[in-house]
């Protein structure tokens, strides 16, 4: 009978461990979802219902997408042209009215050409097409220190094919706000 008692003793004792052990105050870990990554593009952005508004994407003024996307960045020359037509004018007046409002910006005027003609010509003609939207630039105002040229001749074009089309596109001068100088405009 000692021995039967001993057995309930031992199998007793064995649930209340058992059941002290699931009782325990342990915290129970808490798992939680990652937050969405940020949409810092508009390609990023749900596309909406048919039907449906477009969502608003806030452009923050004096920013480099502002620059691109509300004045533009690139104007384009004729073949072995360095002269500004009136389509490229225009870009650079908004270009330079936008400047009168950002006084710290400093542009960099980028010359382009395309593929055709040797590499030391496109050299010369990309600085001329600088050059000249510098002068023009100058001449509405705005600081010729705030404005630096280089040309990339035919090193860096955006379109590969040797047609019309893609050389039109080649032929660009292109302004690009100078990295850091408009840190507090972001």
């Amino acid at each position: 009978m000692r021995l039967l008692f001993s057995g309930v003793k031992l199998a007793a004792f064995t649930a209340a461990l058992f059941l002290t052990a699931c009782t325990t105050d342990k915290p129970e870990p808490v798992v939680t979802a990652a937050p969405p990554p940020p949409m810092s593009t508009p390609m990023a952005q749900p596309t909406p219902a048919p039907g449906a508004p477009a969502p608003m994407v806030t452009i923050l003024p004096g920013s480099r997408q502002d620059f691109v996307e509300n004045v533009g960045d690139k104007v384009f020359f004729g073949y072995d042209r360095a002269d500004l037509e009136q389509p490229a004018r225009d870009v650079l007046q908004r270009q330079a009215q936008w400047l009168a409002r950002f006084p710290d910006v400093v542009l960099v005027l980028e010359g382009h050409a395309d593929e055709r003609g040797t590499r030391e010509y496109n050299l010369a003609l990309g600085a001329r097409r600088a050059a000249s939207m510098r002068e023009f630039l100058v001449s509405l105002g705005v600081t010729g220190a705030r404005l630096e040229t280089i040309s990339y001749g035919k090193e860096r074009s955006v379109c590969a094919e040797s047609t019309d089309q893609c050389w039109t596109q080649n032929r660009r001068g292109v302004s690009v706000i100078k990295s850091g100088e408009v840190a507090a405009a972001f």
